[in-house]
């Protein structure tokens, strides 16, 4: 008999304390807490303590739980050893649970009979402190096992870069069941040509860097990756055969500032590995939330000026309105200045300004004396060509249309090197022309060497272009890029400027320069930039300067556009004055995008449009859109299991600073989100412009949005911070929106709409503070569950139910 099969165990260990010298600690089933006919049973023998769990029974299926607490000293991946007894002649399953999220279906294979005793080792990363550990008889499983004692040991602690975080593509994927990796997983999958992963790694300084590769093959033979390094071959990375997971070291040549370290299964690769995490010797740390970068950013506000502060403000159509923290300094007489002290060395400026636009709409220049300790360093050119539009949407660059916006507009420089300390001053001199200067930010950074041409690329020179003049270059850079996509190599643009007229087309080439502030390609009319027609395109190490200075979309050309297929990369670019920084389209399966800036577009910053898969954009900087910063839109086809991770995203000046758009399995997750300014939402979740709908689950988790939500003039409509909208549709797959904090909306936290239905909605530790009108309304129909939802300081008050939608509260929430 099947010992009265405890029905679903739930296994709920009494907590007992795990010292922190203890390599490992046992916690016994009948000790634990027993649920849905989970029961004591001490009718077979061979068990430990003083009995064992029965009750996995089919009458309990889809009830019978043990719940154990366990006490860890340090947060990370655990090795927990369930033991068990299975009579039966075939494999049995429960499903394990970790502070009450399912984890996974832990396989139990027969031991033969109900007196024996197998055990099944799971790596489950637990957080320090009390965590519960569930094995469940869920619906899906098989049950009719007995559950002697969980073992567990002393977690791994996660290493400083982990790969299951990592971009993974081609095939590689996160993956769990290899006991024994650091934190939440490790990424396997590496079978075939392309497969590979891609770790973000922060470095203080320049130089050679021991990387230790903690790996698992138990093939018995050594495996081969390539290493990659900022998207150049580096070396073969042979990974000898052992058991668990050992470690193999190599030096990589990294930069300062963001790198991307990948491993990936190429010709002549055996791969069939496992690879857990990285340690980088001398390596910094990623921010938490939000893109990190190689500049320090100074707000004007803070700084030191005897001249006006203006706003805060945030009424549509202002200058402080569309300001960082809707503040800035106007310099409208002789002599005033604002000043800034330097927290990090610098060679190069950035100024986010405005200078009066001229009577016909087409810009005009003023220079602005730049001073470093009292000293002239030399004068800044400010300009108003490609700030100020007029109008209604799309809006242009005619003043007789009224309703000015879009003022503001940023200027770069390189300066003489200045040390940590320097006073760094912008001042109204006698010679500087514009009527007023309005100041809203400055960054400053140390600027990196060019870099020189890798080997096995052809220099854009050897084919015509010539940098620095005023000649078009775009025939150059196609005859290059047909070259090298003929011999197999890449195409190196050296230091300098070089003029484009139309779009470069790009398919399985690499194109890299000397670095953002050494190489550009600068457009003309509203034209050039780089247009992707098929896999392994990489774009690398550039500036991409058009010369788009109002909104035309038929007529004007993106930054970086088009099907990039698979096995494609964008890092380290910086684009400006185009109409989209990136339009990702149809077919593209597997980009990555990661250490990019984004400035002063008139449209979208991003746009994964229709039929993209896979595809992350990641550490990377969007700041004065004219449209939505970061957005997904899944016209026609789904944009599927793609993310935006660990951006910064400030000032769109019209819509979102994210939003998706339909779409199946995508992630918003780990950005800081501030500063929208009309029409517009910190994070939109949506069916608006009749997108494929959602399906699978879209999450949002651990973003910040800061004085974000706006007000939409032609509904007359207030949006939220958080945007939850089912507008040509129902919403009814699953949003998870967990560690959110939501400050300083303009209107509400949290928006739920418009009188359709919104079901399968998860809040999770969400924190709001300081909404303008109500921290949550709810104008739709359908329920969510809120726990950990906490509103302060809401000016109208914690919830406004205007439909009456239904929210089952769990606990930890308050406020509403």
């Amino acid at each position: 008999m099947l010992s009265r099969l405890l029905p679903a165990v739930v296994l709920a260990l009494a907590a007992l304390a795990v010292p922190a010298h203890a390599a490992a600690t046992t916690y016994q089933a009948e000790s634990a807490a027993l649920s849905g006919g989970a029961t004591v049973s001490t009718e077979h023998g061979g068990y430990t303590g003083s009995g064992f769990v029965a009750g996995y029974t089919d009458g309990n299926k889809g009830n019978a739980a043990t719940t154990f607490t366990v006490t860890t000293a340090a947060a990370g991946a655990a090795t927990v050893s369930l033991r068990y007894a299975n009579g039966t002649t075939a494999t049995m399953s429960l499903s394990v649970y970790v502070n009450g999220t399912k984890i996974r279906q832990s396989t139990l294979p027969a031991v033969g009979a109900w007196n024996a005793w197998g055990t099944k080792d799971e790596t489950l990363t637990l957080r320090a402190g009390a965590n519960t550990i569930t094995y469940r008889f869920d619906t899906t499983d098989l049950g009719n096992v007995n559950l002697d004692a969980i073992t567990v040991a002393d977690p791994v602690a996660a290493l400083p870069y982990e790969m299951e975080s990592a971009f993974l593509s081609g095939g590689a994927v996160a993956g769990n069941s290899i006991a024994g990796y650091s934190g939440t997983g490790y990424a396997t999958g590496f079978t075939t040509p392309g497969a590979r992963v891609i770790r973000t790694v922060a470095m203080p300084a320049a130089g050679g860097a021991v990387t230790t590769v903690r790996y698992a093959n138990p093939t018995g033979s050594a495996k081969t990756l390539t290493a990659y390094v900022n998207g150049l071959k580096t070396a073969r990375l042979t990974l000898p055969a052992g058991s668990g997971w050992p470690t193999t070291t190599h030096t990589l040549t990294l930069r300062a500032g963001l790198n991307l370290i990948g491993y990936q299964y190429d010709s002549g690769d055996t791969g069939g590995v496992a690879l857990d995490g990285l340690t980088v010797a001398g390596a910094g740390t990623l921010n938490v939330r939000g893109a990190t970068v190689p500049y320090t950013e100074y707000e004007a506000e803070h700084g030191t000026t005897n001249a006006t502060v203006i706003g805060p403000d945030r009424t549509y159509l202002t200058q402080a309105a569309e300001a960082s923290g809707r503040r800035a300094v106007e310099l409208d007489a002789t002599g005033e200045y604002v000043e800034f002290t330097l927290t990090r060395p610098a060679d190069s400026i950035v100024v986010r300004h405005i200078v009066p636009d001229n009577a016909a709409g087409t810009g005009l220049t003023a220079p602005l004396a730049l001073y470093a300790d009292g000293v002239k360093l030399q004068d800044l050119t400010l300009g108003s060509t490609y700030g100020w539009v007029y109008g209604a949407y799309p809006y242009t660059n005619d003043p007789a249309g009224g309703s000015p916006h879009h003022f503001y507009d940023e200027v770069r420089a390189r300066i003489p090197a200045q040390p940590a300390g320097t006073v760094l001053r912008l001042r109204k001199d006698a010679s500087s022309s514009a009527a007023y200067y309005v100041i809203d930010l400055i960054d400053t950074e140390q600027v990196a060497p060019a870099a020189a041409m890798p080997a096995d690329h052809l220099p854009v020179t050897s084919y015509g272009a010539v940098a620095n003049d005023a000649g078009d270059d775009t025939a150059a850079l196609n005859a290059a890029i047909a070259a090298a996509r003929a011999q197999g190599k890449g195409v190196w643009i050296p230091a300098g400027t070089f003029v484009v007229t139309a779009r470069v087309n790009v398919a399985g080439v690499s194109v890299r320069g000397a670095g953002q502030w050494h190489t550009t390609v600068r457009g003309t009319n509203g034209k050039g930039g780089f247009f992707a027609t098929g896999s392994n395109v990489q774009i690398a190490d550039l500036t991409i300067a058009g010369d788009v200075r109002h909104r035309d979309d038929q007529n004007f050309d993106t930054g970086i556009e088009g099907n990039f297929g698979t096995g494609s990369l964008v890092h380290n670019v910086w684009m400006e004055h185009v109409k989209v920084g990136m339009w990702i389209d149809s077919g593209t399966d597997g980009l990555y995008v990661a250490g990019v800036r984004i400035r002063d577009t008139f449209a979208d910053g991003v746009n994964l449009h229709a039929d993209v898969r896979g595809t992350r954009f990641d550490q990377s900087v969007v700041r004065n859109t004219g449209d939505d910063g970061l957005a997904m839109f899944s016209e026609g086809s789904p944009v599927t299991n793609s993310a935006f991770t660990f951006n910064t995203v400030a000032l769109p000046m019209l819509a979102n600073a994210v939003g998706v758009y339909g779409g199946s399995g995508n992630r918003v997750e780990d950005n800081l989100l501030s500063d929208t300014v009309t029409a517009s939402a910190g994070i939109a979740i949506s069916t608006r412009f009749a997108p494929v709908p959602f399906s699978g689950t879209t999450s949002v988790q651990r973003n910040t949005l800061t004085r974000t939500g706006g007000y939409e003039p032609n509904w007359a409509a207030r949006l939220g911070g958080l945007w939850i909208y089912a507008d040509t549709a129902d919403i009814t797959a699953p949003v998870l929106v967990r560690d959110v904090t939501i400050n300083d909306s303009l209107h509400q936290g949290l928006l739920l709409s418009w009188q359709r239905t919104i079901t399968n909605l998860t809040l999770e530790n969400v924190t709001i503070a300081g909404a303008g009108t109500y921290g949550i309304e709810a104008e739709a129909a359908g329920s969510a569950t809120a726990s950990g939802v906490k509103v302060t300081g809401a000016v109208s008050g914690g919830l406004n139910n205007v439909t009456g939608y239904t929210f089952v509260r769990g606990q930890g929430n308050s406020g509403w």
